[in-house]
């Protein structure tokens, strides 16, 4: 297990899984994946943990693929392990998620039928009691045409829950690092749009999300109100970004 091992192409499917500090839920995310009866290549971007994560990966996961990032990039983490990856979709998991069975074989199958989607948005069911997550409410309420078989065509999509085509992220950039956490979907997203794909919510395909208590979720909410409005300066209208910026902000300090 280091830097350099090689990730085996054992399915047309890498997951990707994005951990900091967070070695408990690491450990059963990792016991779910490994489980699938698909056998799916898995590669693991160690955020620059301080906790026992390393030596856990080291003692019990010598066949993972683990590439130590060494500071924490937020979700730019990411974009470390989509180039260590050698297969043609990748999917997303954070240490608190993991990838139903067989959701990442019919996930292969929607894209082969669908050549134009980039992106699928996975539906999440959250905690043992497999609650739907209310985003996906949202998704599934989206007012764009459907796309066939798959489900409602959408602008965004989760970051944790999705699964995409490897030369589609690399090609769009990746996540932009300055973002760090919190809403960071949203311009890879509208960089996938303004490329021709298609982004899509696709129920069929499951994540399971237990969330960690592990989280500060005070700073998440500054972190997404901030990265909303970079979003908006560097894509919209200096007109449209300004307004943005007032309303995210405005909202931001009443929900103080």
């Amino acid at each position: 297990m280091n830097d350099d091992a090689q990730v085996s192409c054992t399915s047309d499917v890498t997951v990707v899984v994005l951990t900091y500090n967070r070695r408990k839920e690491l450990s059963r995310c990792l016991e779910h994946l490994l489980a699938l009866a698909e056998r799916p290549s898995v590669v693991v971007v160690n955020n620059g943990s301080t906790d026992d994560t390393s030596t856990f990966l080291r003692t019990h996961h010598p066949e993972i693929c683990v590439i130590n990032a060494g500071t924490n990039l937020g979700a730019a983490g990411r974009n470390l392990g989509v180039k260590a990856v050698c297969t043609p979709f990748v999917a997303f998991s954070d240490d608190d998620t993991w990838w139903a069975p067989g959701t990442l074989p019919r996930a292969v199958k929607l894209f082969e039928h669908h050549p134009e989607i980039a992106v699928m948005s996975a539906q999440v069911l959250v905690g043992p009691q497999q609650r739907r997550d209310p985003a996906c409410v949202a998704m599934e309420n989206s007012p764009l045409d459907a796309v066939p078989g798959v489900g409602p065509r959408l602008v965004g999509f989760m970051a944790g829950a999705c699964i995409m085509r490897v030369h589609a992220f690399l090609e769009a950039g990746g996540y932009w690092p300055p973002f760090f956490i919190g809403g960071e979907e949203a311009l890879l997203a509208i960089d996938l749009l303004d490329a021709g794909w298609q982004i899509a919510y696709a129920p069929a395909l499951k994540v399971h999300h237990w969330p960690s208590v592990q989280r500060n979720t005070v700073l998440r909410q500054h972190l997404i109100a901030r990265n909303e409005i970079w979003t908006a300066i560097l894509r919209l209208p200096w007109y449209a970004a300004s307004e943005k910026g007032s309303n995210r902000w405005r909202n931001t300090a009443v929900a103080r």
